[in-house]
């Protein structure tokens, strides 16, 4: 009655923010629709940073009293940018705070937060791109592209090497990007997130919807 009536849904995985609005000259840049000045629309040329409106987080199923449940935390303090040279994405960094990722219930939050990600000791997640995304040509302005990504992720003090898939669009004024990459805990030494009357798969997804404008 708890999990499915009053604690609700979890809320659906992070993908692709509706498309940004057209720009107007002169306007403040924000998250998701910005005026890009001195650059051409079609000219992605150069260094994008995260935005404000960027989410990333992890999803895991857990089980609580015999019944399936879905844990969602998330968070929006994120750093890092893209470089990118005609149709590739040359380089790329981002950092997550992760003592600032919520859910919906307090205990797992202060069960995140200690016993299984120790922030206090490892307060950050950091992706680095160790492979350029070659996109093949300059996408038309809201069109959608998936890529395979190769990089460095470090969660828990460990590193380890990560391929996965993003989906991609490049609106002309920002770029917006959104995947998630499996986790399997004991690869990063995470405990096992069980804990009480819960108990959870020995895996979960870090999932992201990341806005970019012009630096």
């Amino acid at each position: 009655m708890y999990i499915h009536f009053i604690e609700g849904s979890a809320p659906p995985p992070l993908t692709l923010s509706s498309p940004a609005g057209t720009a107007t000259a002169g306007a403040t840049p924000a998250s998701g629709g910005a005026t890009v000045s001195g650059r051409s629309g079609d000219a992605a040329d150069g260094t994008w940073n995260v935005s404000s409106g960027s989410v990333a987080g992890y999803r895991v199923n857990e089980v609580l009293f015999g019944q399936s449940n879905t844990a969602v935390g998330r968070t929006s303090s994120i750093s890092g940018s893209i470089t990118v040279s005609g149709t590739s994405v040359t380089a790329g960094a981002f950092t997550v705070d992760l003592a600032s990722v919520t859910s919906d219930q307090s205990r797992r939050d202060a069960q995140f937060n200690g016993r299984i990600m120790d922030t206090a000791t490892y307060p950050t997640a950091t992706f680095t791109l160790i492979e350029p995304i070659d996109f093949g040509s300059i996408p038309a302005r809201g069109t959608e592209r998936t890529l395979e990504v190769t990089g460095r992720l470090t969660l828990h003090g460990v590193t380890r090497a990560v391929t996965f898939e993003v989906t991609g669009r490049y609106t002309g004024s920002a770029i917006q990007v959104a995947g998630s990459i499996p986790i399997t805990f004991g690869d990063w030494s995470i405990p096992n997130p069980s804990f009480g009357p819960v108990s959870t798969e020995d895996h979960g997804v870090l999932e992201f919807e990341l806005d970019f404008l012009p630096a």
